[in-house]
This record gives structure tokens, C-alpha cells and sequence, in this order.
């Protein structure tokens, strides 16, 4: 029987890793035995882990985070891509530079930060964990943004597994909503009526180490994960 592998003193790096769903898996990953390394925004919150400052719809700020993080950390074995902006409304409504915004974080973000890692990646056959949702197969009035960029990192993360099959793992997750601030600055009309079927991140971070943890030569490719009465999904 294949033995699941490791993290310990693996180095995984958690774009939108301050906060949220990125929090729980800087944990998961730390307590896995794993060096997790926070890229975000704002990471005046980040304590005892290395973190850097970058907003990853800056493909050069990008590049050069993730440079420094594999000549501080010795290189790169994994990448988890939680960083995640929305921009509700109608389509109208939105203003333009808000709702481009949400598409270069989640979807161009994404991008970014793998194309950035991957020849670290791919020196040491390191794995990939995109977070897409289900609203990246479902689509909702009102979340135009929000559905095309994660509609995009399912589409993306797909091509990416099958230009570097038997080089670099590449696993699509797919959660649902989760008990984080990602609602707390939305109008009252797009928050969660009942938080009560909101699943909690740390459970769907240990199924991120779940995913980079398999054994050589086995993938979860992809992986929806989400509360057991939650109703966005399928």
C-alpha cells in the first residue's frame, strides 16, 4: 500500500494566506509539518510564518514575491491559490475597474502566482491546489464577476493539469460557502440568510493537505468539498 507523502519541511506558498480560507490552510499546513508562506495584500495580521506584501493582479510584484520566497526558503514544493475578491450586482451596476478587479485576483491572480512558482514546481514534481467554487459551475444572477473568474480557474486549472501531467500535481478545489469575512462587506441582499450551512475552512483546509499529500503517482484532480445541507451546489 502507496503511503501518503509528507509536508514536513515542505514549502507551501498561500496566496490570500492572511485571512479566511488561506488562514485555515496556513495552519493546516503548519501543523502538517510544512513552511507555509503567506502572499496577501494586508499581512500586518500574518504571525509566525514568513509573509510578503503583494497584490497578486500585479504579475511582476508576483514574480518577484515568489523569487524571494524560493531564494529565502531553498525553493518551492507547493502552491495554494486562496486569494478571492468579489463585486456583486448587476452587471450595469458595477463599476467597470471593480468587476475587472475581481476577475485579475481570482482568475489572473491565480495564474500568476503558479506561473511564477512553477520552475520550482516542476524541479521537485510539487504540487498545485487552485481554489475555484461552486459558483464556478453553478452560475447566480448578480455575480457576473465572481461566476466568470471562477468559471476561468476551473477552465485554467484543467488545461494546466494536462500540460503538466507526471511533472507538477494539479488539483482543482471547489468549495462552497464557507464561516469566513468574505461576506462582510456586501449589502445585507447578498449576504448568507442562514450561516448555519456555511461550512468551516479549517475542514476545507485539511482537505487541501488531504490533496497535496497523496502519494506519487495518484491526483485528486478535482475536489468539491462543502456543508452537508448547503444548497449552492450542484
Amino acid at each position: 500500500m502507496q503511503q501518503m507523502k509528507s509536508l514536513a519541511n515542505k514549502v507551501v506558498i498561500v496566496s490570500g494566506g492572511a485571512s479566511g480560507l488561506g488562514a485555515a490552510v496556513v495552519k493546516s499546513v503548519a501543523d502538517a509539518g510544512g513552511v507555509p508562506v503567506v502572499l496577501d495584500q494586508n499581512v500586518q495580521a500574518v504571525q509566525d510564518v514568513q509573509a510578503h506584501q503583494v497584490d497578486v493582479s500585479n504579475s511582476a510584484a508576483v514574480a518577484q514575491a515568489v523569487a524571494d520566497v524560493a531564494q529565502s526558503c531553498g525553493g518551492i514544493d507547493a502552491v495554494v491559490t486562496a486569494a478571492g475578491i468579489d463585486r456583486c450586482g448587476r452587471l450595469e451596476d458595477v463599476p467597470a475597474q471593480e468587476w475587472d478587479k475581481v476577475v485579475m485576483v481570482n482568475l489572473l491572480g491565480t495564474a500568476a502566482v503558479i506561473r511564477a512558482a512553477m520552475p520550482w514546481l516542476q524541479e521537485r514534481h510539487g504540487s498545485v491546489v487552485t481554489v475555484a467554487s461552486s459558483l464556478g459551475l453553478r452560475a447566480l444572477p448578480e455575480a457576473s464577476a465572481y461566476c466568470a473568474s471562477k468559471f476561468g480557474v476551473i477552465g485554467f486549472s484543467r488545461a494546466l493539469a494536462a500540460e503538466n501531467k507526471g511533472r507538477v500535481g494539479v488539483t482543482t478545489l471547489i468549495p462552497a460557502g464557507m464561516k469566513t469575512h468574505f461576506f462582510d462587506d456586501r449589502a445585507e441582499q447578498y449576504k448568507p440568510s442562514d450561516d448555519s450551512r456555511l461550512n468551516d475552512p479549517q475542514a476545507v483546509a485539511n482537505a487541501v493537505v488531504f490533496a497535496l499529500t497523496q502519494p506519487r503517482g495518484c491526483e485528486v484532480r478535482e475536489l468539491v468539498i462543502c456543508h452537508e445541507e448547503e444548497d449552492s451546489w450542484p
